[in-house]
C-alpha cells in the first residue's frame, strides 16, 4: 500500500505541475501569436493606407507607437509583399512585384483567386497574411504580406518553451520522487502502528478463541449436539477467520510482498476452485458454470491466486439473487490473463460497486449474510500484487461483473 500510496503521490504532483506549466506554455504562445499577428495587421493597414506601398519615414522622426510597433527607416526596405489590383469581376488590373522576389508573374492567378474567393477581410494564404480591401468603384486590392520569417518566430518560440516545460517537469519528478518518501512519512507511520496493532491483537485474540473453542467442543462431547454450542462454534470460527484475514491483508500492505512467485498452471488452479464451490453454489441455489481457456501458465503465488478466486466465487455465492447463476471465465487477454465472475445483484448502483474493495465496507450493514467487507479488499490486494488490477460493473439487468486482469504470463 505504501509503495502504491507513493507512486500516486508522485503522479498526482507530476500531474498538477504538467498541467499548470502547459497552461502557462500556451498562454505564452497564444500570447506571443497574438502580438505577431497584431504587427502584421498594423503592417496590412499603413500599407493600404499609402495606397499600396509602406510608407516612408523622414529621417530623423520617431517611429508612431500607434501604427505599428518596430517601424524604423529600414523598414520600407526589409518588408518584402505585393499587392494585386483587380476589378469586381476578378480581372487583374495590375500586380506589384516589386517587394518580393519569392512571387512571380505565374503565381498572381493563384494568389488572385484566393483573395477574390476570400473577399474583403483578412486572411492567410502559404505563409502570407493578406488583407482585401475594397478602394473604390469596380476596383480592388489585395495586399500579401510575406509572413514566413513570423511564422519561423513563432514557431521556434513554442519549441523552446514546450522544450523548457520539459526539462521543468523532470525536474520536478525528480525532487518530487526524493522528497515523496518524506512527504508521505506521516501516512507510513500510521500504517505501521495499525499493522502492528492488527499483528499484537491478532496474537492476543487467537489464544482466547482458540481456548473458548475448544471448551465448547469438551461441552458438546459431554451434553451432546446442541443448536446453541453449534451457532457458538460458528461464530468462533468466524471470529478466527476474520483474525486471520485482518493479519493476511496487513502482510499484503508490506512493501516488501509476501507472495512466493513460480510457475504454475492458472487454468488448473483456476478450475480446481471452482470444482470445490460448485456443491456450495448448489447448496444455495445457484448453478456454477466456468469456461477456462486451457494451458495458461503464470508466474505468480498460486496460494494467492486460489484465494483471489475463492473470494469472488463465496461473494458471488452469498450475495447473487435467489436461484440466478454464476458464471466464471478465464481466457488470455493481451497484457496478461483476465479472469471474469458475473451473477445477478439486485439493487446495486455502480456508485457502490466501486467501494465493494474498501475494507469494512458492506452494501446492505443489516445484512447477516457474509463476512465482515474484506474479501473483496484481500482480492484487490493480490491482484495488485501481481502487478494487475479488479474493478467491479454494474452490466444491464441487474447483474455485476468482477474483472481481474493480471500481470503478464509466463
Amino acid at each position: 500500500m505504501i509503495k502504491t500510496l507513493r507512486k500516486r503521490f508522485i503522479r498526482i504532483a507530476v500531474l498538477a505541475v504538467t498541467a499548470v506549466l502547459l497552461m502557462l506554455c500556451l498562454i505564452v504562445n497564444i500570447a506571443n501569436y497574438a502580438s505577431v499577428d497584431r504587427d502584421l495587421i498594423r503592417m496590412l493597414q499603413m500599407i493600404s493606407g499609402n495606397q499600396g506601398t509602406v510608407p516612408q519615414m523622414p529621417q530623423g522622426v520617431k517611429p508612431d507607437g500607434k501604427q505599428g510597433g518596430g517601424f524604423t527607416p529600414e523598414t520600407p526596405f526589409s518588408t518584402r509583399y505585393f499587392v494585386l489590383r483587380y476589378d469586381d469581376e476578378g480581372v487583374l488590373v495590375n500586380a506589384d512585384l516589386g517587394s518580393i522576389a519569392a512571387v512571380t508573374t505565374d503565381d498572381t492567378t493563384a494568389y488572385l483567386q484566393v483573395a477574390t474567393k476570400h473577399g474583403v477581410g483578412y486572411g492567410w494564404s502559404n505563409g502570407y497574411r493578406y488583407y482585401v480591401v475594397k478602394n473604390g468603384e469596380n476596383r480592388n486590392m489585395a495586399i500579401f504580406l510575406d509572413a514566413h520569417r513570423d511564422l519561423q518566430t513563432v514557431k521556434t518560440t513554442a519549441w523552446l518553451s514546450l522544450a523548457a516545460m520539459l526539462f521543468c517537469v523532470a525536474c520536478v519528478y525528480l525532487v518530487v520522487t526524493l522528497l515523496s518518501r518524506r512527504a508521505i512519512d506521516p501516512v507510513v507511520k500510521a500504517s505501521k502502528k495499525q499493522k502492528q496493532f492488527i499483528t499484537d491483537a491478532s496474537h492476543e485474540l487467537k489464544t482466547p478463541i482458540t481456548v473458548i473453542a475448544t471448551s465448547l467442543k469438551v461441552l458438546e462431547m459431554e451434553t451432546g449436539e446442541n443448536k446453541w454450542i453449534d451457532k457458538s462454534l460458528a461464530q468462533t470460527e468466524k471470529l478466527r477467520d476474520l483474525v486471520n484475514s485482518l493479519v493476511s491483508l496487513s502482510r499484503m500492505d508490506e512493501e516488501q510482498s509476501p507472495l512466493k512467485m513460480c510457475d504454475f498452471s492458472l487454468s488448473d488452479a483456476v478450475s480446481e476452485t471452482v470444482g470445490s464451490f460448485a456443491d456450495f453454489a448448489a447448496a444455495n441455489g445457484h448453478m456454477l458454470t466456468a469456461e477456462i481457456a486451457p494451458e495458461i501458465l503464470y508466474h505468480g503465488d498460486e496460494y494467492a491466486i486460489r484465494q483471489m478466486v475463492s473470494i469472488l466465487l463465496d461473494n458471488a455465492v452469498k450475495y447473487a439473487s435467489d436461484g440466478s447463476p454464476i458464471r466464471l471465465t478465464l481466457e488470455k487477454g493481451k497484457k496478461g490473463p483476465v479472469l471474469r465472475t458475473v451473477n445477478c445483484c439486485e439493487g446495486l448502483t455502480q456508485q457502490q460497486a466501486d467501494k465493494l474493495f474498501d475494507r469494512f465496507y458492506r452494501v446492505d450493514q443489516s445484512r447477516t449474510t457474509g463476512g465482515f467487507g474484506i474479501g473483496l479488499s484481500m482480492a484487490r490486494s493480490i491482484a495488485e500484487g501481481h502487478k494487475g488490477s479488479i474493478k467491479a460493473t454494474c452490466r444491464e439487468e441487474n447483474k455485476i461483473e468482477f474483472t481481474v486482469s493480471l500481470g503478464k504470463c509466463v
